[in-house]
Order: structure tokens, then sequence, then C-alpha cells
């Protein structure tokens, strides 16, 4: 019965992280709203502005349960300049979670509230966060010949003109590599053997149209590009099977000791420019990736695994950083259900808010 309880108490740790996280989410967008509405009369900077500084606030208090909540030592490799740029973000994909890991070494660049993603088309349906994140600069694309790539090109036009700052993330496998899904992982290699390029074991085949329209619509404005490799310690069975990696249920729950991040920085004059050369490049960084990955998962030296070559920071994120975004949007979402009109105000706003941004993402892109 003891037993019992304590696996129990341990399963709900996510609970309390959850609904801090979707609890605030209607505060924040009351927020944004009545930011947006004020800032009509004002030239867009100003909006653009602050409305990065409400997003470094929102997300700063997601990173305060997935890193200070959870204590995950964060583990980098290779060259993360200390200061911001404009740069284009590519990683693998094995996770939610991954998209968490973009905004932890973000806000250790003080560049949080430049974030912006480019998602699959089915994200733009998300209550709340769905609207959000395409009105904060996020892109949403389609997969294979339903791609639209004039929006994407008109989306990124937009933010150059209107010189937003730009971390614009990209997981170019298009899907998350599931070892629990061997057919997604074979039919990836298969068209990697039919199209002449190497076979890759610990990531898919990448592709290159999104990464294209990014890098050629914002060469001029962009800085570098971040190849980012990321690996989850504790994702290998006791065979040395890789395993899925933590849902963002799991890492909350504290199931996730260590994540490593090995970030390479390159320059725009060393990737090429012509559609068919940069699929050879993007290629061949993945290829880069999957040894770094088979080092970490399948060295044959013990002491080699479970890390990646080269020197290595374990990277703290500072209370500072975190706890004063939760404690306000906290309050702030407390001072709300307190009273009888906050409450209907609050749930309204889940309501109409989910309504209006369904039908906004259905008719403008």
């Amino acid at each position: 019965m003891l037993l019992s309880l304590v696996l129990h108490t341990y399963s709900m740790r996510y609970v309390l992280p959850a609904a801090v996280m979707m609890g605030t989410a209607p505060t924040y967008v009351l927020a944004w709203g009545a930011w947006r509405l004020l800032s009509a009369v004002l030239p867009a900077r100003f909006y653009r502005e602050v409305d990065d500084r409400l997003y470094t606030i929102y997300q700063s208090m997601v990173l305060f349960f997935f890193e200070n909540y959870t204590g995950v030592q964060v583990i980098i490799y290779g060259d993360l300049p200390k200061n911001k740029e404009n740069v284009i973000y590519l990683s693998n994909h094995q996770c939610t979670v991954d998209w968490i890991i973009a905004d932890m070494l973000a806000i250790r660049q003080n560049a949080l509230g430049h974030v912006r993603y480019v998602l699959k088309d089915g994200l733009k349906w998300l209550p709340l966060y769905g609207w959000y994140f395409s009105q904060h600069g996020g892109v949403y694309v389609k997969r294979s010949a339903k791609f639209n790539e004039k929006e994407m090109r008109d989306k990124l036009r937009a933010q150059v003109k209107a010189e937003s700052p730009m971390y614009l993330v990209i997981f170019p496998e298009g899907t998350r590599y599931n070892p629990e899904i061997p057919k997604v992982i074979a039919d990836s290699q298969s068209f990697a053997e039919k199209e002449g390029l190497a076979v890759l074991k610990h990531v898919l085949t990448p592709r290159v149209k999104a990464t294209h329209v990014a890098i050629d619509t914002m060469k001029d404005y962009l800085d570098a590009v971040y190849d980012v490799t990321v690996a989850y310690e504790g994702t290998v069975d006791h065979k040395g099977q890789r395993k899925l990696a933590p849902s963002m249920t799991e890492f909350l729950c504290k199931e996730c000791p260590r994540v490593h991040v090995f970030i390479d920085r390159i320059e725009l004059k060393d990737i090429p420019e012509e559609q068919m050369y940069m699929r050879r490049w993007l290629h061949e960084r993945f290829e880069i990736k999957d040894k770094l990955l088979i080092e970490f998962y399948d060295a044959k030296d013990s002491k080699r695994r479970n890390k990646f070559p080269g020197k290595s920071v374990h990277s703290k994120l500072s209370l500072k950083k975190t706890l004063p975004s939760l404690l306000f949007l906290g309050g702030l979402t407390a001072s709300m259900l307190l009273t009888e009109s906050g409450r209907k105000l609050y749930v309204k706003t889940w309501i109409y808010g989910t309504l209006i941004g369904c039908l906004w993402v259905s008719i403008k892109p």
C-alpha cells in the first residue's frame, strides 16, 4: 500500500508544472491581447519588442520547471556564442522536449524572446498556443507535396522587413526518430540508399525544403546557422538498444538526469545556396550528427559512452532567470481566479480565445 502510494506520488510530479503552464495560458493571452490592441496606434517595432519580452516571461516560467524543478544537468559541447544572433537552429528530433532544448540554449544567450518555430501544420489547432505561435512569427508547414513554399517565404520576408530578431528552430527530419516505430526508420534508410546517400542509424534522412527556403529567404539577415545535436542520457536499455526519448511528462517526473547538447556554429558562406547542393550539405551535417550519436550510444569503450567528444560545460541555469516569471504569471493568474468576474473572464478566454484562434489560423497562414 505504502509502495503504491509512493509510486503514485512520483508519477504525479508532472501535475503541478502542467497545471501552472497550462493554467497561466489564458492570463498570458489576455496580457498579450491587451498589448496588441494598445500598440495598434504605435510604430510596429514597439509591439514586437514588448511581444518578445512577454514571450520571454512565459518561456522563462516554462524553463523553471524543465530545468530548476527537474534538476536536470545540461551539458553543452562545442561553440555556443554568449551574445544573441540572428540564426537558424537545425536539430535532430526525438521527442517533444526537443522544443524546450532550443529555449534552454536561447536563454543562455539572452535571446529567449526571439525563438520562433517551423511547426507541422496540425499544431496550429492547439488551443490558444497554436494561434499565438503564429502571431509570434512561427511558420506552419505541410509535408512533402503539400509544402507551400510561397507562404513560408512571405512569412519570413515579413519578419525580415520588420527587423524581428530571429532564432528560427527547424527539425529537418520532419518527424521524430522513434525506436518503437522501426518502419519509419527503415523507410528513411531505404530512401537514403535509393538516393545514393549515406544510410543513417540514429537520425532520419533530413528533408531540405524548409531549411532551403529559410536560409535562401533570410541569407542577408542571418549571422549563422546553429547545427545542434541532442542526446538524452538514460535512453538505452540493458541490452544496449536505444529506447524512446523522454516525453515532457517523463522529463518533468525527473526521469532524465542529463541532457547533452553539441553545437556547431556554421557561417552562411560555408552553406551552398542551390537546393540540390544544400540537400547534400544537409545530409552531410546529419552524417556528422549520426557519428556523434553512435559515439554517445554505441562506443566500444564504455568510458566514452553517454557523452560527446571534446570539452564540455555543465551549464546551470540561475533561478534569477526563471523564478520571477513564475511568481509574476502565477500571481497574476491566482489574483484573477480569486474573484467571480475574474473566473468568468478566465473561462471565456479559454473558450473564445480557442475559437477565435482556430478561425484565425484557418484563414491566415
